[in-house]
């Protein structure tokens, strides 16, 4: 949630910025600059405003929301849950993976990391497994993790 104010007040402040640059009479460019670093950081604000919770996880199934859409998937839709580790500029992460299907068979795949979630994925999957039915106690997810 933190990372979401911060994103606001770097909006109202880009967007400050650039209603100083079009007072001043500022070069085009800078304008321009001005403008796109305001409608960047107010999008991603917004998406971030509105897409939270991004999971939520029930007996009935899976609640998935993104900026455009919101989907509640029954557990029999859900295909699959894994973890997928990653390894970038030498640091380890771990991330969600769902396999989900629509009510019209499309497949759709939501990966979704540390930020996203909240909490760790590791510990997101492992609530997920038990709320899942057909879960048998000790499944873990995907040796190694």
């Amino acid at each position: 949630m933190g990372a979401v104010v911060v994103l606001w007040v770097l909006a109202v402040a880009a967007t400050g910025w650039s209603v100083a640059v079009l007072v001043s009479g500022a070069d085009a460019a800078g304008a321009l600059v001005a403008g796109v670093a305001a409608l960047g950081l107010t999008l991603a604000a917004a998406s971030g405003t509105r897409a939270r919770p991004r999971l939520e996880a029930g007996p009935e199934g899976l609640t998935v929301r993104r900026l455009t859409w919101t989907r509640h998937v029954p557990w029999g839709r859900v295909d699959d849950l894994r973890l997928l580790r990653t390894r970038r500029l030498g640091r380890q992460s771990v991330l969600l993976e769902l396999e989900l299907r629509d009510v019209d068979d499309r497949e759709r795949l939501v990966i979704l990391g540390r930020a996203e979630l909240g909490a760790d994925p590791v510990d997101v999957f492992d609530d997920l497994a038990a709320l899942r039915p057909g879960h048998r106690p000790g499944d873990a997810g995907p040796p190694g993790l």
